[in-house]
């Protein structure tokens, strides 16, 4: 099993290169940034983390494919990924040529993870309809898809719809970055299985019954990651049992000192884990 972080690259926290040249140098194998193009002041959607009050570095981050260049050109070995991209608040033309070009630029180290979000006010005021997002989020994956896999893509569907169009560069990986799908809802399963090469969950207890299910219905190799891992190595020790390929652990958004001091006790999970599967 790999191990990774997740971060949220805030204007007042590490900056992304030199997050991504620490957590290389230190060993882990993957560096994912959250996204929130903006946090809207109504806060009427309530924050789903048991905290009364939203962070605030949901509305200071940099801008995703920003922060993810800056990480690639500071790193050389690191796989970066999306933890997650909001595929429903952005045009998939426009995304489509983000994530071949940060590929193209990375030598094929991009991971795509891709979901719905959770702020329903955040999502109208991209134009998107919250009861319509599962079903945008596929189009807008599947013509992406196409946009990547063909020198002449054509995509026609309900919310997505061009013809004929030319887009380079291509993706370095073949036929395109892997698509990590986010979420853990009850319908997360059936994306997966029809657009996703992985899936993405944030860590609960329910995870574990759910990726016996998921390998019962797949019939084509699909990857579990995980994202906010907890710093425990019996709980490495049960996602390492149960197949997942990468554990990632939320790093604090703050300065340096911060950052190192989470990820000295993340990387002490791992080698007393490695110590009990050795």
């Amino acid at each position: 099993m790999d191990f990774g972080v997740g971060f949220f690259p805030a204007d007042n926290a590490m900056s992304p290169g030199a997050l991504a040249r620490l957590v290389e140098e230190r060993g882990q194998t993957a560096l994912f940034f959250a996204e929130h193009t903006h946090i809207p002041a109504s806060r009427d959607t309530p924050y789903q983390d048991g905290q009364a009050e939203l962070p605030r570095r949901y509305w200071h981050t940099y801008d995703l494919f920003v922060a993810l260049t800056a990480a690639a050109c500071a790193t050389s070995r690191l796989r970066i990924g999306s933890g997650i991209c909001l595929v429903i608040e952005r045009d998939p033309i426009i995304t489509a040529k983000e994530v071949a070009s940060l590929d193209h630029l990375s030598g094929g180290r991009f991971e795509f993870g891709v979901g719905a979000g959770w702020n329903r006010e955040e999502m109208r005021n991209h134009g998107t309809d919250p009861r319509r997002r599962m079903a945008i989020l596929r189009e807008r994956i599947e013509a992406m898809r196409a946009i990547w896999t063909s020198d002449e893509a054509t995509y026609h569907g309900e919310h997505v719809s061009f013809d004929r169009i030319w887009s380079y560069p291509k993706p370095a990986q073949r036929p395109y970055p892997p698509i990590l799908v986010g979420g853990a809802g009850p319908t997360v399963l059936d994306r997966v299985l029809a657009f996703g090469d992985a899936w993405f969950p944030n860590y609960d207890e329910a995870i574990f019954d759910r990726i016996t299910e998921l390998r019962s219905r797949a019939e084509r190799p699909i990857e579990v990651q995980v994202l906010s891992a907890p710093a425990d190595p019996l709980v490495l020790q049960r996602l390492h049992d149960a197949g997942v390929q990468r554990a990632s652990h939320w790093l604090p958004s703050g300065p340096r000192s911060t950052v190192e001091r989470a990820l000295d006790t993340w990387e002490h999970a791992i080698a007393v884990f490695a110590g009990e599967s050795a």
